[in-house]
């Protein structure tokens, strides 16, 4: 049995936030507090001044295998994770091929298992090679592990095709995601459209390619009865709209790439192409929309949207360069600076990274109550690091912290019970 003792357990899910001791047997938790009668004690770890919480989820993952293994892998990518405290990586359906098919579904989870080092649930494509044209085989896709369905940012242009994905979703009660972008109005446009933009001499991208795609969904949504969730909302408006849903009734939840927490378009003025990111930073007032979603729960979850990308990805002009950042790494950390800041508490980041993202896809993670698989993370949340080439283990070195100091530093990550990352000096 492993003993976690003297850390502040922080666990949502079940209220609580007070420092304790925590026990593990057989890849379970089996003790919260007080010791189990009769068992053990075979390794101790100790907490004392840190942080222990459930394994940190992450909504939105590109994991670029297969089909994009110069980027990334599934064993980079997930040995990432654990170094970062995420236990559970929910894998965007865009690989090549795209997971459309149960044997691309297997293969990923298979790799994530022979990695050992990180849960991979992936996301299936809601249409035949995202073409938006043919249905995908849902059902077999859920089969084989698949979590819900998305068309990512490849838009399903006829909404009568779209409202037959959707009400076949409902049909055999399967979630939907929505990374909503009318790629009409997106066009060839690289960032955010305003005085920005045009001061760079770059081509826009307009909130409405963002509003006008939620506004459809959410109509198509009421009329199918689908549960639904959007992700990577990078509009005040747009979030306006979703939680006017929920007041409404509708089943819908939303979340936020991290980064668009803390930049706008404004901080691309210098051409640095690691501030390409797809929805694109947005304007300041967007910005303190989010916040203020965030702070009163019009948003329910935060994520990295991590896109790794090979150094040449990133190294052209601005515009010429591939959108993404890499950004799993820094997650924990960059929730910490909100926490800092005195936006929201320790106990509501922790749960917008567990017990949240668990609830919104329904997965049996993000809790440490008493028989709950041992997925846990532990950190020391006044810790600083150098974020640079070496400490990022992630494939993808396309962080805009380069060259910069955050705090807080995972020590330990345990899966199931077994320690997967443990902090060397």
């Amino acid at each position: 049995m492993i003993k976690i003792e003297n850390g502040r357990l922080i666990d949502p899910a079940n209220n609580i936030d007070k420092v304790t001791d925590l026990y593990i047997e057989n890849g379970l938790v089996c003790g919260v507090g007080d010791a189990p009668t009769e068992s053990k004690i075979t390794q101790t770890i100790d907490a004392t001044d840190q942080v222990v919480c459930p394994g940190l989820i992450d909504l939105s993952v590109h994991l670029r295998e297969p089909g994009f293994t110069h980027k990334a892998t599934i064993a980079s990518e997930t040995n990432a994770a654990a170094s970062a405290g995420i236990t559970t990586l929910v894998c965007q359906p865009t690989t090549k091929p795209v997971i459309d098919s149960t044997a691309v579904a297997e293969l990923i989870q298979d790799r994530a298992k022979a990695s050992a080092k990180a849960k991979v649930r992936p996301i299936g494509a809601l249409t035949v090679n995202l073409e938006g044209k043919q249905l995908s085989p849902m059902a077999a896709l859920t089969n084989s592990g698949c979590i819900a369905f998305s068309n990512a940012r490849a838009t399903v242009e006829n909404s009568q095709t779209l409202l037959r994905c959707l009400e076949y979703a409902k049909t055999h009660e399967l979630m939907v995601i929505f990374n909503p972008q009318d790629n009409s109005l997106v066009a060839n446009g690289v960032m955010h459209e305003g005085s920005t933009s045009s001061e760079m001499g770059l081509v826009g991208i307009s909130e409405s390619a963002e509003t006008i795609e939620v506004a459809r969904c959410l109509i198509l949504i009421e009329q199918s009865g689908v549960r639904a969730h959007f992700g990577q909302i990078s509009c005040e408006r747009s979030i306006n709209l979703i939680a006017q849903a929920r007041n409404n009734g509708l089943q819908v939840t939303a979340d936020v790439a991290i980064h668009h927490l803390f930049f706008t378009d404004e901080n691309a003025k210098g051409f640095n192409s690691m501030f390409h990111v797809q929805p694109p930073l947005r304007s300041q007032l967007d910005r303190a929309g989010l916040l203020n979603a965030l702070v009163t729960n019009g948003i329910q979850a935060i994520c990295s949207d991590h896109q790794p990308h090979e150094e040449a990805a990133k190294h052209a002009p601005f515009a010429a360069t591939e959108p993404g950042i890499s950004g799993i790494e820094t997650l924990l950390p960059l929730g910490l600076q909100l926490v800092e800041q005195g936006l929201i508490s320790l106990p509501q980041l922790i749960e917008k990274l567990t017990s949240s993202p668990a609830k919104i896809l329904q997965l049996d993670v993000g809790s440490l109550q008493v028989g709950a698989a041992a997925d846990i993370t532990i950190f020391d949340p006044s810790q600083s690091w150098s974020v640079d080439q070496e400490s990022l283990n992630s494939a993808g070195k396309n962080s805009i912290y380069i060259g910069s100091t955050l705090k807080g530093k995972v020590t330990h990550t345990l899966l199931d019970g077994e320690l997967v990352y443990k902090l060397t000096a």
